[in-house]
């Protein structure tokens, strides 16, 4: 996986919300290894660190070409900014694309203690 990078927060003092929307996630189904498509939203309160938006993306478009189920990528995608930036709380939600009739939308979400 690429490193996800992050820089201080401009306003640590302060709690405001950051979202970021990746509307062409794409990953690949470990039983029929077929493409899965879906948006990705993160919500998050920044504590010391924010996400760098370059480190992102490049992070999300090596899920392209993973077998991972949706409640899988969701959740390490969640630990894994979770881990780079330590908020004060974030929400991830993966809302994959309907296939055979079928839409699936998970969201995992962290509060820091």
């Amino acid at each position: 996986m690429p490193p996800l990078e992050t820089f201080p927060n401009p306003q640590p003092g302060r709690d405001y919300e950051i979202a970021i929307r990746c509307p062409e996630f794409t990953s690949v189904c470990p039983k029929t290894g077929l493409p899965d498509f879906g948006e990705i939203r993160i919500t998050y309160t920044p504590d010391e660190r924010c996400i760098e938006l370059k480190s992102l993306k490049y992070y999300l478009v090596d899920f392209r070409q993973k077998g991972i189920f949706y409640e899988a990528v969701t959740n390490q995608i969640l630990d894994d900014l979770v881990a780079a930036c330590s908020p004060r709380r974030m929400t991830v939600i993966g809302d994959f694309t309907a296939r055979g009739g079928i839409s699936t939308a998970v969201t995992a979400t962290y509060q820091k203690k």
